[in-house]
């Protein structure tokens, strides 16, 4: 049987990027003739073939890929799903089409190459969700098309390379706000729940929680900043329903997910206590499935309309311009105020 040839394969003889590839070979503006020429050419000599992905001369129609971790696609962690939809949205309305895959944590693990990337079946990919940094720099390195980061961003930057264009919510300001209200509301007592060295967007809302914190000259107690998620895995599931709290408690919880204060209200509820009457609680995302709180959770909401067309545009961008780099695209959300905060002045 012969070698399947790929877009890679040509751009690797021609030495020309798989972007550039895919416009010559779809006819699409941006590449010269004389470099048009030699990889339809080698493309001929290799006995290349079309795959899904498809060029049109006057409008660019891309098969976008996402991927995203399993272990943010479970039946608690629906936060994605939903930025996902958004992000299918938005591609089908710049006349793109989305193809999910979800990776596997062995495949994360072992550095598993995603399907739609074996099989050239698209011209970009987004990742939705954090991945361990070993799998990104396995990514980073085999990788031929544009890709972009969706709520999280590279973590080992030495100063030179250029890190991987992302887009995030403002988690720094988020949290940072969240705490200042409390502090408004005579609250100077207050914890932190979120394991802060789980993901780097985790790491900001806490270092956001801290900023106020020190701003306001308020003690920062070991025992009020607890864990919400395993260190390593990143799961939840330890934590749902044993969630860890001090013997004596603050009069506020700033929470790094709406999830995740759903199950500090339960705990602090377990002992005797009322929410917001004893202790107040605020979350983060404004997103959480209503079985999971009978009280409304104060908190910031991460604009995932927002993030999903900056997103895009980053991506088309990258396909177009072999040599356009966004950085990280940070998306503003908005503090909603509902019913589990309790005014102490």
């Amino acid at each position: 049987m012969a070698k399947h040839v790929r877009m890679s394969d040509i751009a690797e003889v021609v030495g020309v990027s798989t972007v550039t590839v895919s416009k010559a070979l779809g006819g699409q503006k941006g590449v010269s003739d004389q470099v048009r020429e030699k990889i339809l050419k080698t493309a001929e000599e290799m006995g290349y073939q079309k795959n899904m992905v498809t060029v049109d001369a006057d409008k660019a129609s891309y098969n976008i890929g996402v991927l995203i971790p399993e272990r943010f696609v479970t039946k608690y962690a629906s936060f994605y799903w939903s930025m996902y939809q958004e992000t299918a949205k938005r591609a089908v309305q710049k006349n793109c089409f989305t193809m999910l895959e979800i990776i596997g944590e062995d495949k994360e693990e072992r550095g598993g190459m995603p399907l739609l990337l074996q099989e050239q079946k698209v011209s970009g990919i987004l990742i939705i969700g954090w991945t361990n940094n070993v799998y990104l720099e396995k990514l980073k390195s085999q990788v031929r098309v544009p890709f972009v980061c969706m709520d999280f961003y590279e973590e080992n930057v030495d100063g030179v390379n250029c890190v991987c264009d992302c887009v995030i919510s403002n988690g720094f300001y988020g949290a940072y706000r969240l705490t200042n209200y409390l502090y408004g509301k005579g609250h100077s007592k207050i914890g932190f729940v979120g394991t802060y060295l789980a993901t780097n967007s985790i790491m900001d809302r806490y270092l956001g929680y801290m900023k106020a914190m020190l701003e306001h000259r308020l003690e920062v107690r070991k025992d009020w900043v607890l864990k919400d998620r395993d260190e390593n895995s990143g799961s939840m599931d330890g934590y749902r329903t044993h969630v860890r709290l001090p013997e004596e408690l603050p009069t506020a919880f700033v929470c790094n997910c709406d999830l995740t204060a759903s199950y500090v209200i339960r705990a602090l509820r377990k002992r005797g206590m009322r929410v917001p009457e004893d202790v107040s609680v605020v979350g983060f995302d404004n997103y959480l499935n209503p079985e999971m709180s009978d009280i409304g959770i104060t908190t910031y909401e991460v604009d995932m309309k927002g993030m999903a067309k900056t997103a895009v545009s980053v991506l088309l961008k990258k396909m177009v311009r072999n040599d356009f780099h966004a950085g990280c695209c940070i998306v503003e959300g908005r503090l909603i105020e509902k019913e589990s905060v309790r005014a102490l002045i």
